[in-house]
């Protein structure tokens, strides 16, 4: 997903550096919910709207409504101005 167009309001950027900093876990279903430090996220239309864009997802497959930590996807890495890892960080 091309970020370069995307508006993101203060609460949404403020989720994804929760999911940025391993705080955040998100349900597996078709409308995931997401938790953050373990309580329900406040906002889940704000949840919705980060997964169904693509930057957010869970780390690994589960069950259906099993949660399981969120990460960033590199769009939502994008969208926050995270540059993206090249592999060449090892080499140093």
């Amino acid at each position: 997903m091309d970020t370069g167009d995307l508006v993101l309001n203060h609460r949404e950027r403020a989720t994804l550096r929760a999911v940025a900093v391993g705080h955040a876990e998100i349900s597996c279903s078709c409308e995931p919910d997401l938790f953050v430090d373990g309580l329900a996220c406040c906002d889940q239309h704000t949840a919705h709207r980060l997964a169904h864009l693509g930057l957010i997802i869970p780390v690994r497959p589960g069950s259906y409504g099993e949660r399981v930590p969120a990460v960033l996807t590199e769009a939502g890495q994008a969208a926050l101005g995270i540059p993206r890892k090249t592999g060449l960080e090892l080499a140093a």
